[in-house]
């Protein structure tokens, strides 16, 4: 049995935080980061969130909550390593991901292969099964106005 599921999440940008996204840290023109618990990775939160509803799970808020302070900064990658590790006790595994950030700014193509490989290594899946697009949102609404980045996410599962 083939199953989907869909991610999304939006973080906004704070001073003096590093960005990472995909795992990995990206220099921002303004010095800025993203607002979070965690590292506030949007990319791996949606890809989570995506994988986690395809297994019939709830969301990473629930395994991750924001206010445990037993998890304050926890590297994203460490979540898209939970999400396949419950997919796996149900006998299920990843097939595919398809992802797509939504940023003004920074430029994304640059660091795409590099995040493919860190989430690649997380999930045990082939960077050939990991598709990463960047678009922008043509200057319009909060993200538009650069105040934050956005990521969506799909994931193709399949029972073992």
């Amino acid at each position: 049995m083939i199953r989907t599921g869909i991610g999304y999440d939006v973080h906004r940008f704070e001073f003096g935080r590093p960005l990472i996204l995909g795992g990995i840290s990206i220099p921002h023109p303004h010095k800025m980061g993203l607002a979070g618990h965690s590292d506030a990775d949007v990319l791996c939160h949606a890809i989570a969130d995506a994988i986690l509803g395809a297994g019939g799970k709830r969301d990473i808020g629930y395994y991750f909550p924001n206010n445990d302070p037993t998890i304050a900064g926890i590297s994203s990658l460490k979540i898209l390593e939970k999400s396949i590790q419950l997919l796996a006790e149900d006998q299920m595994h990843l097939v595919n991901i398809d992802a797509t950030l939504i940023a003004e700014h920074p430029m994304i193509n640059p660091h795409i292969d590099e995040m493919k490989k860190k989430i690649g290594q997380a999930l045990h899946l082939d960077t050939s099964r990991i598709g990463i697009k960047a678009t922008t949102n043509e200057g319009l609404g909060f993200l538009g106005r650069g105040e934050g980045i956005a990521a969506m996410a799909i994931a193709t599962i399949k029972l073992k």
